[in-house]
Parts: C-alpha cells; structure tokens; sequence
C-alpha cells in the first residue's frame, strides 16, 4: 500500500507542528534546569535542524561554563540516587 501524498500546506503544517514540539521541549527543559538551580545559557533549537522543507528540530543543549557543569552533574546525581 503507498503512501498517502500530502499537499503542501499539510507538509507546512506538520514541519510547524515540529518546531513548536522543539519549542515546548526547551521551554520545559528551562524551566526544569531553572527549577534546580541550573541554567544553560545556550539552550535552544538547533537553528540548521530547523532549514529546509521538511525541517527535524534538534534541541541544543548548548555550552556552559565549568562550574555550571558540576552543578548540573550534582543535580543529576541527585536524582539518580533519589530514583535508584
């Protein structure tokens, strides 16, 4: 059986469906780092994920400096020992 063909403006719709999934995932991931004490400066949406006609939004987590980084390993040692 072959695949359905989408018009053009469904192909629009579901890439923009995409992107603002990728939105909703930093946003939640700000709010989750922010919510421990844990900001990543650089997080965001891949902007090269993002190109072309059927765009697949990969979430930057980003650089951030040395200390962040412990404090974000502390964090997640944290939880890992909670839930273990």
């Amino acid at each position: 059986m072959g695949k359905i063909m989408m018009t053009a403006t469904e192909r629009r719709e579901e890439a923009a469906g995409r992107v603002r999934a990728a939105e909703d995932a930093v946003a939640r991931l700000r709010a989750g780092f922010a919510g421990v004490g844990v900001k990543l400066p650089s997080l965001r949406i891949d902007p090269v994920s993002c190109a072309g006609n059927e765009p697949a939004p990969l979430v930057d987590l980003g650089r951030c400096s040395i200390e962040m980084a412990l404090r974000l390993s502390v964090q997640l040692e944290a939880a890992a020992a909670h839930d273990g």
